[in-house]
């Protein structure tokens, strides 16, 4: 079943790019930029300093824009982020002193960490390989 849903995800995924850019309202837009620059991988798009704004690439089809603002609870949204090998992210980000919520484990979702940035994002990072391996039912 879970990998029936991975599958179909991945075909939507290749297909139907509908969904090409959000935005976060963020404490400090340059924490945040330097944050997910650093620790997740994202590129700098561009920046537009005088409205305290950076949209940064999650890829080649996701922009996400960070604006600063006031920052609101969140419950139940979080942000999957593929990355090369889970369980090495995982440990290059722990020496990092970055905090998880949880290391890689297999959860309803599959297998992967958990972790939250600096204003409170969840962010689920996970690997094909592993989901595959680790992640079935």
């Amino acid at each position: 079943m879970r990998q029936t849903i991975i599958d179909k995800l991945q075909r939507l995924s290749e297909c139907n790019r509908r969904l090409d850019r959000f935005w976060l309202p963020v404490g400090d837009w340059q924490k945040s930029r330097d944050w997910y620059r650093r620790h997740l991988g994202f590129e700098v798009d561009f920046e537009i300093p005088d409205r305290k704004t950076v949209a940064m690439r999650a890829g080649a089809y996701l922009t996400m824009f960070l604006f600063e603002s006031e920052v609101l609870p969140c419950p139940g949204i979080s942000f999957a982020i593929p990355v090369d090998d889970v369980d090495a992210k995982y440990e290059e980000l722990i020496a990092e002193g970055i905090p998880f919520i949880h290391p890689p484990m297999k959860v309803f979702w599959g297998y992967g960490a958990e972790l939250c940035d600096p204003d409170g994002y969840r962010f689920r990072l996970w690997d094909e390989k592993s989901m595959k391996e680790k992640g079935s039912a």
